[in-house]
């Protein structure tokens, strides 16, 4: 949605979204990019839908936690293409997107023109405002995990009591009885 929306913006043809992956091979390894949404690109070539921090421009963007801006991209880097024709993009601009200096996401986007002043800096505080909406998204993410989880606990703990309740009926029951055989 962000790239359907933000694409004719900045006059951009292509994009791709890369999202920050920590959970890559139970944990132990370093975190990962991977393609989570692209617009108006599914040509993926040879090319990988993931990336470690500091490979390809992706990883590099997410490593230094800054901006990339290629002008005078090859012409068989990327193609645009449309019904009438294709041609190779002017610009290309890769954006980490961070929340309080860690990574969250990388976007990639390509035009056949080129990412004026005016985009570029649109594009650097709106990725500063992504970043706080990837940020509430996890958040919310992990509370409604944790309700769920609660309410789990509860659910047991519930279950518990009506059997301890249970058994202390039956060890009440158990003592009376012994009580009246011992009169």
């Amino acid at each position: 949605m962000i790239l359907s929306e933000l694409a004719p913006v900045v006059s951009a043809q292509q994009g791709v979204f890369y999202i920050i992956d920590n959970t890559v091979d139970g944990g132990g390894n370093e975190p990962e990019l991977k393609l989570l949404a692209s617009y108006a690109y599914r040509d993926r070539k040879s090319i990988n839908n993931r990336f470690k921090l500091g490979e390809g421009l992706i990883g590099q963007a997410a490593l230094e936690k800054g901006r990339i801006l290629i002008t005078n991209v090859p012409d068989d880097y990327v193609t645009i293409r449309s019904g009438l024709g294709a041609a190779a993009p002017r610009n290309i601009i890769v954006l980490p997107i961070l929340f309080e200096g860690q990574v969250k996401a990388v976007m990639e986007l390509s035009t056949a023109e080129e990412f004026n002043p005016t985009h570029r800096a649109f594009l650097d505080q709106l990725s500063e405002t992504i970043g706080i909406v990837l940020n509430n998204i996890e958040a919310n993410t992990r509370t409604e995990d944790l309700l769920k989880q609660s309410q789990s606990l509860t659910f047991e703990l519930q279950n518990r009591q009506d059997d301890l309740q249970q058994t202390n009926e039956e060890l009440e029951e158990k003592a009376r009885q012994l009580f009246e055989q011992n009169a």
